[in-house]
C-alpha cells in the first residue's frame, strides 16, 4: 500500500478551498492500493480560508484531514517546505502538491499517481503544454484560458531553462507536482527560495541528484484566482538561478542548495586538455626522478608513471595502487611533513606541487623546508594554484558576493589565495629563482564535456589570458629553483676553501 499525502497550499482561498477538497475523487480515496491523508496549510491568509477548511472537515470522513495555519506568511516556497517535511517525518511514500485556488484539477490525481507504481518515478509533473485541441490544433493551455502573454512567457522561459540545464521538460512552471519522499530526502529543499522560484530550485536539485521527472498532460483552468507572481521579477530570478547552477559546475560560484556531491569528493584528472595537470606533465622528461607532493588518487598520477617509473609520493590519503607502484610513499599531512628530514640518498629532478599550496596553513614554512631539503637541491619546483584575481571572482566581489564551495578557486579547504604578483613575491622572499610563470585557462571541458563548443571556449580563454594573464587566468603555473641559503653558501665556501688549500699544498698552481 502506498502512503500518499495530498498537500494543499492555500492563501486567501476561502471561496475555492471547499470546492478543491470536494473534487478529489472519492473513488481514489477509497482505493485499497493507497492510504491517504490530506494536509492543508493556510499560509496566514487574510480571509476565512482556515475557517472554511474546518467547516468542510466537520463532515469529511474519506481520509484523515489535517488543517494548519502559519502565524506568519512564509511564502509559496516556505509553505512547501513545511508540507514536505511533514510527509517525510510521517513516513509517506508520495506527496502531492495541490493548490487551494482550484487552478489545478484534483480529478487528475489518479492519472498523476500511476507513474509511481508503473515506473518508479521520482517526481511527476502535470504539464499544461503537452496537449492540443484536436479540432483547432490550438494549445489546450490557451483553450483553457491561459492568457497569451503567460503562454508565450512560459514557453520562452521553459526553452531557455532546458537549454541552460540540459533538461527536456515541456513545462517548468506548473504547480501541479507529485514527489517521492525518497527523492525529497536526497535534496536540501529546505535551503530553497521561499518565493515562487522554489519550483525552479527543486527541479535543479532533482536534476543534479539524477532523479527521474515524469510529465503527464493536465487540463488548464484560469478562473477568478488572484495571481501573486510578478512575472518579470520571477523570470529574471529563475533564469539567474539556472545560470548560477551552470556556473557552479565550473567552480566559479557556489550555492549550498546545489551541493549534492558526497563529502569524499575527489578532484578529476585534467590531462586531455590545457590545464594544470597537462602543463605539469609536459614539464616531466622521460626517466626523471619525481617527487609528487599532495599527489591525490592513483588516477591523477598514472600519466606520470607512463613518462617515468622513478616517482615518490606524499599525500594524506594513499590508495593501494599508488603505494605499490611508487618507489617511495609517505602518507602524511603536508602541514606537518618535513621534507628536509628525508635522507639525501637520491635527489629529485622535479618536485610537483599541484593545487596544494593554497591548502597549507603556512606556505612560507613549507617553501622554507623545501628549500633546505638535501634531496631537492637543484630540483625544479613546479607549482600550480588558483588565481584569485580571475575575472569572474572580481565580478563577484564587485557585486558584494564571496563564498566558498567544494571545488574551484574558492574551494572551502583553501587557506591561502594568490594572485600572480603575490605568488611571485612569496617565492622570491622564500629564496627561489623563478624560471617560468604563466596562466592556465578554466577547466571548461569538465563542466561542458569534451565537445567543439567547450574547446572553442577553452581556446578563447587561453587567448585572452595571453593578453591579460592576471585577469583571465583561472590558475597560475610556476616553475622555480631553490637558491642556496646563506648557511649553504658558507658551507660551500668552507668546503671549497679546504679543497683549494689541499691543492696548493700538493703543489697545485693558483687559478
Amino acid at each position: 500500500m502506498t502512503k500518499v499525502l495530498i498537500f494543499i497550499v492555500a492563501y486567501n482561498a476561502e471561496k475555492l478551498i471547499q470546492s478543491v477538497l470536494a473534487r478529489i475523487p472519492a473513488s481514489l480515496l477509497s482505493d485499497p492500493s493507497y492510504s491517504f491523508e490530506i494536509l492543508i496549510i493556510d499560509d496566514s491568509s487574510k480571509d476565512d480560508t482556515f475557517a472554511q477548511s474546518h467547516a468542510f472537515g466537520r463532515s469529511f470522513t474519506a481520509c484523515p484531514l489535517t488543517i494548519l495555519k502559519n502565524p506568519k506568511n512564509l511564502g509559496y516556497g516556505g509553505n512547501q517546505k513545511l508540507g514536505y517535511h511533514y510527509a517525510i517525518d510521517r513516513g509517506f511514500d508520495v506527496v502531492v502538491l495541490l493548490h487551494g485556488d482550484g487552478q489545478y484539477a484534483p480529478e487528475e490525481l489518479p492519472n498523476l499517481l500511476k507513474p509511481f507504481s508503473e515506473s518508479n518515478a521520482d517526481a511527476v509533473f502535470g504539464s499544461r503544454m503537452m496537449s492540443k485541441v484536436a479540432e483547432t490544433g490550438r494549445s489546450s493551455a490557451l483553450t483553457g484560458g491561459m492568457p497569451l502573454y503567460k503562454y508565450v512567457g512560459n514557453r520562452i522561459l521553459t526553452f531557455l531553462q532546458n537549454s541552460l540545464v540540459g533538461t527536456k521538460l515541456s513545462e517548468w512552471h506548473s504547480g501541479y507536482r507529485l514527489y517521492s519522499t525518497n527523492a525529497l530526502r536526497k535534496i536540501p529543499f529546505e535551503q530553497n527560495s521561499n518565493g515562487f522560484d522554489f519550483d525552479t530550485d527543486i527541479i535543479l536539485q532533482l536534476h543534479k541528484a539524477g532523479c527521474t521527472i515524469t510529465e503527464r498532460a493536465i487540463p488548464t483552468y484560469y478562473g477568478d484566482e488572484i495571481c501573486h507572481v510578478n512575472g518579470i521579477q520571477y523570470g529574471c530570478k529563475i533564469l539567474a538561478t539556472c545560470v548560477n547552477f551552470n556556473i557552479q559546475k565550473l567552480g566559479l560560484l557556489y550555492d549550498p542548495k546545489f551541493d549534492l556531491e558526497s563529502a569524499n569528493f575527489q578532484y578529476r584528472p585534467k590531462f586531455d586538455f590545457l590545464s594544470s595537470h597537462s602543463l605539469a606533465l609536459r614539464a616531466v622528461a622521460p626517466g626523471e626522478k619525481l617527487l609528487l607532493l599532495g599527489c591525490g588518487p592513483y588516477e591523477t598520477v598514472t600519466p606520470y608513471f607512463e613518462r617515468t617509473p622513478n616517482i615518490s609520493v606524499v599525500d594524506q590519503y594513499l590508495d593501494d595502487p599508488l603505494r605499490q607502484r611508487s618507489i617511495e610513499a609517505w602518507e602524511a599531512d603536508l602541514d606537518t611533513f618535513h621534507i628536509a628530514e628525508l635522507s639525501n640518498e637520491k635527489s629529485y629532478d622535479k618536485v610537483l606541487v599541484l593545487d596544494v599550496i593554497e591548502h597549507l596553513r603556512s606556505p612560507e614554512a613549507f617553501l622554507a623546508d623545501l628549500r633546505i631539503a638535501p634531496r631537492t637541491q637543484g630540483s625544479t619546483i613546479v607549482i600550480t594554484t588558483p588565481n584569485i584575481a580571475f575575472l569572474p571572482i572580481r565580478l563577484m566581489l564587485a557585486l558584494g558576493s564571496f563564498n566558498y564551495g567544494k571545488r574551484g578557486i574558492l574551494d572551502r579547504t583553501h587557506t591561502r589565495l594568490f594572485t600572480f604578483s603575490s605568488l611571485k613575491r612569496l617565492f622570491e622572499q622564500c629564496g627561489y629563482e623563478l624560471k617560468t610563470i604563466r596562466g592556465i585557462p578554466a577547466p571548461i571541458p569538465l563542466a561542458l564535456g569534451k565537445n567543439t563548443f567547450a574547446e572553442f571556449l577553452l581556446s578563447l580563454n587561453n587567448l585572452a589570458l595571453k593578453v591579460f594573464p592576471t585577469l583571465f587566468s583561472y590558475q597560475i603555473y610556476l616553475e622555480a629553483r631553490p637558491i642556496p641559503t646563506v648557511q649553504q653558501l658558507l658551507k660551500n665556501a668552507q668546503s671549497h676553501s679546504t679543497s683549494e688549500l689541499e691543492r696548493l699544498q700538493n703543489g697545485g698552481a693558483a687559478k
